[in-house]
């Protein structure tokens, strides 16, 4: 990636392409999330959060209309729920100059909860916020249900090479490779009974990408919105909101968040242990990607490679916990 004075010179440019003012400060470094740089400013009109999406991610082919289509999402979805969609100029979302790619949005003065923060309160709100999400009609968007298929991955590879390499998760991730097979294999099964049912959704909806103000949430990072089955999002977003800082369940805060989801829409009906299954499609195609990442296969810099080492340790640790949990994340949903 580019160095901050380069974005800063960038930044200057962006606001007269936008027409959002002057810069009074210099743009200042935000946490963002994992994948791409974020940036606080202000200028003569306003606070703004700039997002400096990763190169390397924008040079995937279908990168570009990705983000067009969860732009398109979040902006429909704000007429319903607390949606944060992009700012538009011309009815463009993607800024591009020299190359990098922008999106700009209003700043917002909340705060993301840490996993010791979440109570009860807040999964029934976002569990009923999901059940709204998941029964609006996002027709008229040129939405495609289609299902982006589970890959079969390759994990002697990268044991391999983890090795050669002498990656620090190396020895984590060679004598748990029958096991990374099997999970991907049950993934692949559960797909094809799964992919019959689809709705559009945030799917991507932890606590991370809610933003709390005034006790109200507000919904961000709409990137990785698109079509998913309604149950896997449901059960997904649940865990996300139930975990504390130790990876540990919280059944309370689970079967709450589930509960409101169903006042909301009525009566479940689904094969929860098929659902648990394609839990895994996510975590390993996370675990794939933070692997590329650290062998710099697909890395912008050195900040981005210790990330991706970082992120591998820590998804191995998740999938572990998550495979040990399903039994008793399976007795939990039967009795809801």
């Amino acid at each position: 990636m580019m160095s901050d004075n380069l974005y800063h010179v960038h930044i200057q440019k962006l606001c007269a392409m936008l027409r959002i003012g002057e810069l009074i400060d210099a743009p200042e470094a935000v946490s963002g999330g994992f994948l791409h740089r974020m940036y606080s400013i202000t200028t003569s009109q306003g606070k703004y959060a700039i997002k400096a999406l990763n190169p390397q991610i924008m040079q995937r082919p279908d990168a570009m209309q990705n983000f067009i289509r969860s732009e398109r999402i979040a902006e429909r979805a704000a007429n319903h729920v607390p949606a944060l969609p992009a700012l538009q100029s011309d009815g463009v979302w993607m800024h591009e100059i020299d190359d990098q790619f922008y999106l700009v949005f209003p700043w917002v003065d909340g705060k993301c909860l840490k996993p010791s923060e979440v109570e009860d309160v807040h999964c029934g709100e976002i569990g009923s916020i999901l059940a709204d999400i998941h029964s609006m009609d996002f027709s008229g968007l040129g939405l495609s249900h289609e299902v982006s298929h589970s890959a079969l991955i390759d994990w002697d590879e990268y044991a391999q090479k983890g090795q050669e390499n002498h990656a620090l998760w190396a020895n984590q991730l060679l004598p748990m490779r029958d096991s990374l097979y099997a999970w991907n294999a049950l993934a692949h099964q559960a797909e094809q009974f799964l992919a019959v049912d689809q709705v559009i959704s945030h799917r991507d909806l932890d606590p991370k990408n809610v933003m709390w103000h005034l006790d109200k949430p507000i919904l961000i990072d709409w990137e990785s919105a698109g079509s998913i089955n309604p149950m896997q999002d449901l059960v997904e977003t649940a865990l996300y909101w139930s975990e504390d800082e130790h990876g540990t369940m919280n059944r309370d805060r689970f079967i709450g968040f589930i509960q409101s989801y169903k006042q909301k829409i009525g009566v479940i009906q689904t094969d929860w242990r098929k659902v648990l299954e394609y839990g895994f499609t996510g975590k390993l195609g996370w675990l794939e990607y933070n692997l590329k990442r650290s062998l710099r296969i697909a890395c912008s810099d050195e900040e981005e490679q210790k990330m991706g080492t970082a992120q591998v340790i820590e998804t191995i640790h998740g999938i572990c916990r998550y495979a040990d949990g399903i039994p008793e994340i399976e007795c939990w949903l039967r009795k809801i």
